[in-house]
């Protein structure tokens, strides 16, 4: 929220969109240990690939730092790293350094089902963090309860199917290195663009319903 902006008045959809994306630094930022890790990889192999990933990621988080930057997107960066590079060391297999990835994306799939069952679905629930001062109205107004949960099953819909793309690449008859590159293609090329789309169908929607007069919902 702006100095300037009244306290119930939303952000614009440009200024949520930076805020959870991080602007064009923070797209670039988030995925670039991940193409370190596929570049070094392939030409000096699994070790120095984690530690030069592993180094760009924790360097990453230091150099935003000490611009007095934030650092949200790089430290997440950062942890996600080092734990797929501590899964491949133990290994010895880079494709491992993504299966915390592919876990992690089917657990949020269902965590974010299992919150629709509830009633509680997870999006509202962050909207009202990130969004709405922690404010949980939302759940008493049919319309956006209705509104959460259908766009909460999309986000778990796309989870799952970038997980499942995915390890069935892990679980292919591949050769390591060749599914090491794959999924490293895939990790980026499935990070943010459809989780900025997704971001920008949420804002847009809620948005919307917020602005629709009660007694049109009601009529509908």
């Amino acid at each position: 929220m702006t100095p300037n902006q009244a306290p119930d008045q939303l952000p614009t959809i440009s200024e949520q969109m930076a805020e959870q994306l991080g602007g064009w630094r923070g797209l670039v930022e988030s995925s670039l240990p991940v193409a370190v890790f596929v570049v070094a990889n392939v030409v000096w192999g699994l070790r120095p690939a984690l530690l030069c990933a592993v180094g760009f990621a924790v360097a990453l988080a230091g150099w935003r730092l000490s611009q007095r930057r934030p650092t949200r997107h790089a430290l997440n960066g950062m942890v996600g790293v080092g734990i797929g590079a501590a899964f491949a060391w133990n290994t010895g297999e880079a494709k491992d350094f993504y299966l915390p990835g592919i876990l992690y994306g089917i657990g949020y799939s269902f965590a974010l089902m299992g919150s629709i069952v509830i009633r509680r679905p997870l999006v509202g629930w962050l909207w009202s963090i990130i969004v709405d001062g922690g404010r949980q109205q939302w759940r008493l107004d049919p319309r956006l309860l209705r509104t959460f949960g259908w766009l909460t099953a999309l986000w778990a819909t796309v989870y799952l199917a970038k997980a499942g793309l995915q390890a069935w690449i892990f679980y292919s008859g591949l050769d390591d290195e060749t599914k090491a590159t794959t999924l490293g293609v895939i990790r980026i090329a499935l990070g943010f663009p459809p989780y900025a789309l997704l971001l920008g169908l949420t804002v847009w929607t809620v948005r919307r319903v917020l602005r629709e007069p009660v007694h049109t919902a009601v009529a509908a």
